[in-house]
């Protein structure tokens, strides 16, 4: 559906990724000129926060805003965005600190602000009217005008102040001279966002083969950039983001079929993004996206939620190739979120600004007079250190500034050099920590220390993929924290959960990809571990799951749980985006869980709701929108290897195989038998046994990795 009659507004519409007009500041954090607070004061959201000493008489989302609406007959403002965002420091500098602006907003409208990463479920319904109400990009700003019943009439994106007092301006003239327009408005525009929320439910039986996954994986390898990596986009001039569930789905199709097609892909992307300006060369950690084409100039800021599922593709992308790149990405991201992502009791926080100073990218950019001066007496060192960062007088970005980034391989520098590979890496790791230790001098991007539940799932899984690849201890003590963090502050004793903690409070209900994506963890921690607790915990969230967001109708589930109040549409995510969809992860999650418990109901619900997908996975021109959900196909496909170690050396042994790349198996075990059937009448007085099995028809026990290995080829 096409709301083209809404297009007088469109002529102001912009979206903006990176680069503000000339001239152009953001000063979030100064409310110079503004007295008092709005309704925001009191908030835990640090974008709120932002925004609490504005003019603009903000409201959080909720009931009193809205019943403020109704009782004065006043149009809604829904301005969605989040912390890290830097368009949505700008507009708030321009527009939302302006008197004159607050006053025509204040007098019109009930303004209700909303942090997108704490109320994704809001975001998403003005999101959806967004991309129908107009042609144009949508993104963060996100600005909607909606009745007073929350149905929305219109949505856009960034505004400069004049053009967003002439769409001000538009809404106070239609709603005075034409009010019933907007009713008809709000009524087509909120039946297009229920009609994309149709679910084909398929009546056949659920049936999975190799073959399903042929044709997607196909058209999803054609469209990566051969040179650079990543997915062509705008005819290979366009943004790129990691989108880390692409490759992972790569990685298990080559691990299916040592298609060296599929590996150079996979492996050209992840080479490229490590040695892009969207990986922090000193600090460690990706950027969210790069606006370029060649990973070169990213938008600065960094989320959490990229770097868990990155710390886990390059982890699995290592056991795979052992490419010691990929080990160090590993390394120093890990690095990254220890230092300055995570709070004392083990949670982690959720992004870094892009902005500082008022200006995006100012941390991390770097002149070359400045980089110079600090190799002043060493000018061997600082000849291999800007050639192989890539630092130029004229700069390699605007204004003279540097990213900085790795044009060429270590090898090419060792031959350019006439150097030996220790002597390089050892001047390069000595050049990086000098840069970094000044760095560290600058003023920071401002934090967002709020801890998401499913973004802690992200990484707490990050952490346990980085354990099973490079064995290191400390990776499973962090996961182990984590783990223990949610249970005690995020999760109920009956497997409920909330969806945000900050300064001890925990104030909102938790959403289908919180349950998802941390039962999705927890069984990775029972993997490494076998502490059976683990797959307990994911049990009860997903029971919990199954009583409060399942559609009874189709088999999927919603994006808000049955206790939440309603918004104007109840949604569910049905495809994968850079978050795997909530759907595909727990369809994976009861997958799993039907296997270690032998619960035919769990995988007879995963397959159920597969089955209502299939058709789109499948067909659908732009696969990598579904590759979590094509991850999923391919174990119903492929029955996963279920490796039962069980004996006093388990853990050991265990630890040993999971170095190997093995995404088609799932590890089970302990010192003891446990509760789990497979494990029954294993245990042998005195011996670990592994024990290769699959669809529950286990081989001969043998005694080393060596040997399981063989079993699995």
């Amino acid at each position: 559906m096409q709301f083209k009659y809404l297009f007088p507004l469109c002529f102001c519409l912009l979206f903006f990724t990176c680069k503000s007009p000339s001239g152009q500041e953001s000063k979030h954090g100064e409310h110079q000129g503004t007295e008092g607070t709005n309704h925001l004061a009191g908030q835990n959201s640090p974008y709120l926060l932002q925004h609490a000493f504005n003019p603009v008489d903000w409201y959080p989302w909720g009931e009193e805003a809205l019943a403020k609406a109704r009782a004065e007959n006043k149009l809604l403002i829904i301005s969605v965005g989040y912390s890290a965002c830097h368009w949505c420091h700008v507009m708030e500098h321009e527009s939302f600190e302006d008197s004159t602006v607050a006053k025509l907003m204040n007098d019109h409208f009930v303004s209700i602000k909303v942090d997108r990463e704490e109320r994704p479920d809001v975001d998403d319904v003005y999101m959806t009217a967004c991309h129908l109400s107009n042609d144009s990009s949508c993104g963060w700003p996100l600005n909607a005008v909606a009745l007073p019943d929350g149905r929305p009439v219109w949505a856009g994106t960034y505004f400069p102040k004049k053009d967003w007092m002439s769409v001000l301006n538009f809404f106070i003239k239609e709603k005075a001279d034409q009010p019933e327009k907007l009713q008809q408005y709000a009524t087509d525009l909120t039946q297009g966002i229920k009609d994309r929320e149709q679910v084909n439910i398929s009546v056949g039986d659920p049936d999975f083969s190799k073959n399903d996954i042929k044709a997607p994986l196909e058209r999803f390898v054609s469209s990566v950039d051969r040179r650079k990596g990543g997915r062509k986009v705008n005819g290979g001039k366009g943004t790129k983001f990691p989108m880390p569930s692409n490759w992972l789905f790569l990685l298990q199709q080559y691990d299916l079929s040592k298609d060296k097609k599929i590996l150079e892909a996979t492996e050209t992307t992840l080479e490229a993004m490590a040695m892009g300006g969207i990986y922090d060369q000193l600090g460690g950690g990706f950027a969210r996206y790069s606006v370029d084409p060649d990973w070169h100039v990213p938008h600065f800021e960094k989320m959490l939620y990229d770097n868990g599922q990155l710390v886990s593709l390059y982890a699995q992308a290592y056991q795979a190739t052992k490419n010691p790149i990929y080990k160090q990405v590993v390394e120093q991201t890990l690095e990254f979120t220890a230092r300055e992502m995570t709070h004392s009791s083990g949670g982690f926080y959720s992004s870094y600004d892009a902005d500082s100073e008022g200006e995006e990218g100012k941390f991390y950019v770097w002149k070359y007079d400045e980089a110079q001066a600090l190799f002043s007496d060493d000018a061997t060192s600082w000849n291999v250190i800007s050639n192989y960062f890539d630092i130029s007088r004229k700069g390699n970005w605007e204004h003279g500034n540097n990213v900085l980034r790795r044009l060429k391989s270590d090898r090419h520098w060792f031959d350019k050099f006439d150097m030996e590979e220790k002597e390089l890496l050892q001047i390069v790791e000595s050049g990086r920590q000098k840069m970094f230790t000044e760095r560290k001098k600058r003023i920071h991007p401002g934090l967002d220390d709020k801890i998401l539940t499913g973004w802690n799932a992200l990484m707490l899984k990050g952490y346990v993929d980085a354990y099973r690849a490079l064995g290191k201890e400390k990776y499973k003590i962090a996961a182990l924290k984590n783990g223990n963090f949610i249970r005690q502050e995020m999760m109920d004793a009956d497997g409920r959960l909330n969806r945000n903690f900050k300064d001890g409070k925990s104030v909102i209900n938790a959403f289908l990809d919180d349950y998802a994506l941390t039962a999705e963890a927890f069984i990775s921690l029972y993997q490494i571990t076998f502490d059976e607790a683990w797959l307990g915990d994911a049990q009860k969230l997903v029971d919990y799951a199954i009583v409060h967001f399942k559609d009874a109708k189709s088999g999927m589930f919603y994006f808000t749980s049955d206790l939440d109040d309603p918004l104007v549409v109840r949604k569910m995510d049905t495809s994968d985006n850079v978050i795997p969809g909530s759907n595909s992860t727990i369809a994976n999650v009861l997958f799993l869980l039907g296997n270690y418990y032998y619960n035919d109901d769990y995988i007879r619900q995963a397959e159920r709701m597969m089955n209502n997908v299939k058709g789109e996975v499948t067909s659908h021109p732009q696969p990598a929108y579904f590759t979590n959900w094509l991850q999923v196909l391919s174990r119903m496909a492929t029955p996963p290897y279920e490796i039962a170690i069980v004996g006093p050396d388990a853990e050991e042994l265990s630890s040993k195989m999971q170095k190997s790349f093995l995404p088609n198996a799932i590890f089970l075990g302990g010192k003891s038998e446990g509760t789990l059937e497979l494990l029954s009448d294993k245990l042998q007085e005195g011996e670990t046994y592994i024990y290769v099995c699959q669809n529950k028809a286990c081989q001969r026990p043998v005694k080393t990795v060596g040997e399981a290995m063989e079993l699995m080829r």
